[in-house]
């Protein structure tokens, strides 16, 4: 392994030496590659776990609280609301408009796996420079 084969697979240092750690040995190709696609944005959400961590999940109108799927929260008179966020810096930001379907894809999946109905979409979550051509929307691209 040359620190340019596992900068490529997007593995720090300090995961590098947790994936030694975890397999008692030097991982092969393959090995890291599958900690790479595991440890990637799209699966651990690598760079945005800490803010997601600071959204609330728990309290007395909180019927499920978030995970895997959506979370749902109680707002009375036998009602719910079902809510969902997806955040991927990848693919995103190679590919900001299909990454973006991808998000929202995977929010209706989640919203109709706790058996609700969605009534609005919003993809409105943004950790990257507006002054980046990728992250903009352009007149062609509008149409």
């Amino acid at each position: 392994m040359t620190p340019k084969l596992i900068k490529d697979h997007g593995i720090s240092e300090t995961e590098y030496s947790k994936i030694i750690e975890i397999l008692g040995h030097t991982p092969n190709l393959t090995e890291l590659g599958i900690f790479s696609a595991m440890w990637n944005e799209h699966c651990s959400y690598k760079s945005s776990k800490k803010w997601l961590r600071q959204l609330p999940t728990k309290g007395n109108k909180v019927i499920c609280g978030p995970g895997e799927n959506a979370g749902i929260i109680d707002i009375g008179n036998g009602e719910a609301a079902v809510f969902k966020m997806e955040s991927h810096n990848h693919p995103s930001y190679i590919e900001p408009f299909q990454g973006a379907a991808t998000g929202v894809g995977g929010i209706l999946r989640d919203i109709f796996t706790m058996g609700a109905k969605p009534v609005a979409v919003l993809n409105s979550l943004s950790f990257g420079e507006p002054a980046n051509e990728k992250n903009t929307i352009s007149d062609k691209q509008r149409s």
